[in-house]
């Protein structure tokens, strides 16, 4: 099964607005999640940009976020873990050329994790492997 990952800010694969940028405000877009399994215990989300110069950079990874149907705008409803700037928190869009592909994925855990708030993407993919009920994707673009 799949997850439904929309937004208020903006569409999928339409631009996201600069205030959720590092041109703007800096903070994370509302998030709304469609689809939820009975069964979730906790959620978890990496923001990531494929298109990076040096191979996918890591915006914003949580986990433990309680099974709701919203991340509100500029939250922290779950643990926050290190972004690609070494950076416990949500690092906005900031692309230095072209249009880049930014990605919200959302996974509907069957536990809650309890990991250190040094992990990194790597690390909390390793550790919601078998844990993972449903999952979704909402991307967004951005060019400055």
């Amino acid at each position: 099964t799949s997850l439904t990952v929309k937004s208020t800010a903006f569409k999928h694969n339409e631009y996201i607005p600069s205030k959720y940028t590092c041109d703007g405000l800096n903070i994370n877009p509302e998030l709304i999640i469609e689809d939820l399994p009975a069964s979730t215990k906790s959620l978890a989300l990496i923001v990531d940009d494929p298109d990076a110069p040096n191979g996918t950079f890591c915006h914003w990874l949580m986990w433990d976020i309680p099974p709701k149907n919203t991340i509100k705008e500029d939250s922290r409803p779950g643990t926050e873990g290190k972004n690609s700037m070494r950076e416990n928190n949500y690092f906005g869009p900031c692309p230095p050329r072209g249009t880049h592909h930014y990605h919200f994925k959302v996974y509907a855990l069957n536990t809650k994790l309890n990991l250190p708030v040094n992990t990194d993407q790597q690390e909390l993919l390793n550790a919601m492997k078998g844990h993972i009920i449903s999952s979704g994707d909402l991307i967004g673009l951005y060019k400055r």
